[in-house]
């Protein structure tokens, strides 16, 4: 793994030997910000962006952002074992000042949005594939506020989810990359 373009550009980061967690992959991370920075459908600056990283893991999606001038990302993450290798791959990288790190259940903390400091511009959504509380976290996301108004969703969910996303989140954009789809979308306000 590592850092596909900005000032940190050909990082390498630090991954986790535990198949529990699953690292986000170079091609789909890709993939997903050519579509962010190239898209037609999608007008999105991630420069001077706020990013909430839900289940980070090792952090490789948000760290990406930071790399291509985001402002600050929030890395929500409850596995003990990504939350080290995450610490790990920040201070590799010498970006503990633009971070923060919530070491909690993902619903526990949304559902308690005085912990964060402004609203996302972009929030990213990658639980573990078994999963199946999409619609319940998008439900507190909603209700929380916790997306600009011109902010994206994106979820990372497996091909085959069969998941009734809510008639306020508009799919913008789906690709599916092996095992994985990327749905990316804007709430309807």
């Amino acid at each position: 793994m590592r850092i596909i373009a900005g000032f940190l550009k050909g990082h390498r980061l630090y991954f986790p030997q535990n198949r529990n967690i699953r690292p986000l992959k170079d091609r789909a991370r890709e993939s997903i910000f050519n579509i962010l920075m190239h898209s037609k459908k999608i007008s999105f600056c991630l420069m001077g962006a706020h990013i909430l990283d839900l289940y980070a893991g090792t952090g490789s999606f948000g760290l990406e952002c930071l790399s291509r001038k985001a402002k600050r990302v929030c890395f929500v993450e409850n596995q003990l074992d990504a939350i080290k290798i995450l610490k790990k791959n920040i201070k590799k990288l010498k970006l503990e000042k633009k971070t923060d790190i919530f070491f909690s259940n993902t619903f526990h903390l949304i559902n308690n949005k005085k912990k964060f400091q402004s609203k996302f511009d972009l929030i990213f959504c990658d639980p573990p594939f078994a999963d199946d509380n999409i619609d319940k976290l998008l439900k507190i996301i909603f209700e929380n506020n916790l997306l600009k108004k011109n902010g994206i969703i994106i979820l990372h969910r497996n091909k085959n989810a069969k998941e009734k996303l809510p008639n306020y989140l508009k799919i913008i954009d789906e690709k599916i990359y092996g095992i994985s789809s990327i749905k990316i979308g804007k709430i309807l306000f």
